[in-house]
């Protein structure tokens, strides 16, 4: 008896810990903006050489930045998580002269629109929005690069929407076949614990708003890669009102759809593709990359052997070259 009442006891203060923990979560992840930051991130995006644009697309606005100019195909520059358009600021200023650039705010992200639901995020969605802007651009294919979440897009439009891709640039996402692969060994499948983490409710929003301007830094490879101002930007975007959920809900849609996502007999990409890696990656092995070409019939692989998972922030000169010479 007396040890049942202990047992209860326990698990009612339990209970009482978890539901503080909880409503603190809440607070953290439903805080407003703060206004200094928003004044310094908004100040920042908009005082670089690039311009601004939105478009309208899928049922969505799409915030984009735009440099460069010229009749010939756009390059879209797709940004991964937990970023914005402003991954690519490096990138851009080198490649202005020879490509039109045009590099969005995904869905749920900074200035886009933030749509509510995980169904809202579902891979296909996402990848018909960048579509839409191919054609609100006013062209009917595009050169399509993607860092990150920006790579899982490009992977699913190279395959599911060939016509549209005229050549394909991945850094740093690893096709999914090859993913699912290497899921089944234990190093990259302990690698992927925050995506099982991110399942939870609240907790990872409160998380990801409180650990943004110290986690890039740290898991960077290349002291100086996020300097304060971008640090700015990419915490006043995820400050903004449902845009933590948003970005996590990239990673909630997936899980949902994970059987038929990471199966392994995905349609064979045909454009020419360049997948580039940076081998200091802290959340995918680099055995990510061996047997890509049995998917990809066209490819050609350049490796970053002193860069972390954030190549386009870390070598923008070396990234920009790549792309000048295998998109001409």
């Amino acid at each position: 008896m007396a040890m049942a009442k202990r047992w209860g006891t326990a698990t009612l203060a339990l209970g009482a810990v978890g539901a503080g923990v909880f409503m603190a979560a809440r607070r953290v992840a439903v805080a407003p903006p703060d206004p200094e930051l928003e004044r310094r991130a908004h100040a920042t995006q908009y005082s670089g050489p690039w311009r601004h644009g939105f478009a309208d697309v899928n049922g969505v606005r799409l915030h984009y930045a735009e440099m460069g100019s010229g009749d010939g195909l756009p390059v879209i520059l797709l940004h991964g998580f937990p970023e914005c358009w402003y991954a690519w600021h490096y990138v851009m200023p080198h490649l202005e002269g020879q490509f039109r650039l045009i590099a969005p705010d995904m869905r749920g992200y900074n200035l886009s629109s933030k749509p509510e639901g995980v169904e809202s995020y579902k891979l296909d969605t996402v990848a018909q929005d960048i579509v839409a802007l191919i054609e609100a651009l006013g062209a009917t294919q595009a050169y399509i690069v993607g860092h990150d979440w920006g790579g899982v897009v490009a992977w699913h439009l190279a395959m599911y929407y060939p016509e549209r891709v005229k050549k394909l640039v991945v850094i740093n996402a690893p096709h999914p076949a090859a993913y699912s692969r290497e899921l089944r060994h234990i190093e990259q499948l302990l690698r992927s614990y925050y995506v099982f983490l991110f399942q939870l409710p609240v907790l990872p929003e409160a998380a990801l708003r409180l650990s943004l301007g110290w986690s890039l830094p740290l898991t960077a490879a290349v002291p100086g890669a996020f300097p304060n101002e971008a640090l700015d930007v990419y915490r006043n975007n995820v400050q903004q009102p449902g845009a933590a959920t948003a970005m996590l809900n990239y990673y909630r849609a997936l899980a949902r759809s994970a059987p038929q996502l990471l199966r392994e007999d995905h349609p064979v990409i045909v454009c020419p593709t360049m997948l580039l890696w940076g081998m200091l990656d802290f959340a995918l092995v680099p055995e990510l990359i061996e047997g890509t070409e049995q998917w990809v019939s066209n490819l050609r692989v350049e490796r970053a052997p002193d860069s972390s998972h954030w190549v386009p922030e870390e070598k923008p000169g070396w990234v920009a070259g790549m792309l000048a010479e295998f998109l001409a």
